[in-house]
């Protein structure tokens, strides 16, 4: 599919879906979502984008590969779980922060932190896969 209408649209599409997958990363602890789906929407925006421009084009414009940031995802992840150790608490306890910002007060936990981890695993793992698939150049 590399229809002229396909290519223009595109980047919209991308743009679009990745801001909602931040979004959807981001609010998941309190509601529907978190970091899985959060993902899966950014990967599909990543496949979306490889299949309008090409392979070479979505490594350019991400610059790192994607196994690098599932990588660092796995260890995000690990890492909000060793921060309960600190207080004593079994491992994977939540801990919440609350910084005072002038009249608002921004919340910030560890599960929040666990689901950027999440995020960024599927976010990696599934952009290399869909990235090896259009790399092959096989249509299915």
């Amino acid at each position: 599919m590399n229809t002229v209408i396909f290519r223009t649209i595109a980047p919209l599409i991308v743009s679009i879906m990745l801001v909602f997958s931040v979004y959807v990363c981001l609010r998941g602890h309190n509601e529907p979502g978190g970091g899985f789906i959060g993902g899966l929407i950014a990967a599909s925006a990543i496949a979306i984008f490889g299949m309008s421009s090409g392979v070479e084009r979505v490594r350019a414009a991400i610059r790192v590969d994607p196994l690098s940031i599932a990588g660092f995802g796995v260890f995000i992840a690990g890492l909000s779980g060793l921060m309960s150790l600190f207080t004593g608490s079994p491992f994977l306890t939540s801990i919440w922060l609350y910084l005072d910002l002038g009249e608002t007060v921004l919340p910030l936990s560890t599960p929040m932190i666990f689901d950027i981890g999440v995020y960024l695993v599927v976010f990696g793992t599934i952009s290399a896969i869909a990235l090896a698939l259009e790399g092959e150049g096989g249509d299915i």
